[in-house]
């Protein structure tokens, strides 16, 4: 059984190595949003991580009846996204920034499918305090995620430096993430 400040550890390390290109993302477009609607668009972006947060204890519990070692074979999904993010990481940056509350959250939900591919394995591993203990700690760093974004906002450089480099390092975040996967469902 993992210690709590263990199962938090792990929780925090899959909520930021999974966020990395929605903070990009949503610090370029708190950067093109008029002052007047950053609040919206900060709860819009919570809003959709709550969403994915929701739907990766539901399909969680979906998975069960499923053996905890048995979906520690998910890690192959970061592996996979890690695979992708490296074979297209000189690739062009799509400009798909808008402004917007509604927009932020679609982005957010867009973008969330490698969160889905941690998260879900991540919960499904875990019972009881555990998943509390997780729950909180996505909580306090969806809450610091969007602080630090916004304070950000007036630093352009910062952003542009993480579109740079984000690409080159988010690979090695997913192979890290499998075995994180692979460790905590008990798989090796």
């Amino acid at each position: 059984m993992h210690s709590i400040l263990g199962v938090a550890a792990a929780s925090a390390l899959a909520f930021v190595g999974t966020m990395i290109d929605n903070f990009f993302a949503f610090s370029a477009q708190l950067l093109v949003t008029r002052e007047d609607r950053r609040r919206r668009v900060s709860i819009a972006q919570a809003l959709g991580v709550a969403a994915l947060i929701g739907l990766a204890y539901l399909m969680g519990s979906i998975l069960e009846p499923v053996p905890s070692r048995w979906i520690g074979l998910l890690a192959v999904a970061p592996w996979a996204l890690g695979l992708h993010a490296w074979r297209h990481r000189h690739d062009p940056v799509e400009d798909h920034f808008k402004r917007g509350a509604l927009t932020t959250f679609v982005v957010t939900i867009a973008l969330g499918g490698d969160n889905l591919a941690v998260w879900i394995p991540l919960v499904r591993s875990q019972i009881g305090s555990h998943a509390l203990v997780t729950l909180a700690t996505f909580a306090v760093c969806e809450l610091l995620f969007v602080t630090l974004a916004r304070a950000i906002t007036g630093h352009a450089t910062v952003v542009a430096w993480g579109e740079r480099h984000a690409r080159g390092i988010i690979p090695w975040v997913y192979v890290a993430l499998g075995f994180l996967i692979l460790i905590e469902c008990g798989t090796i």
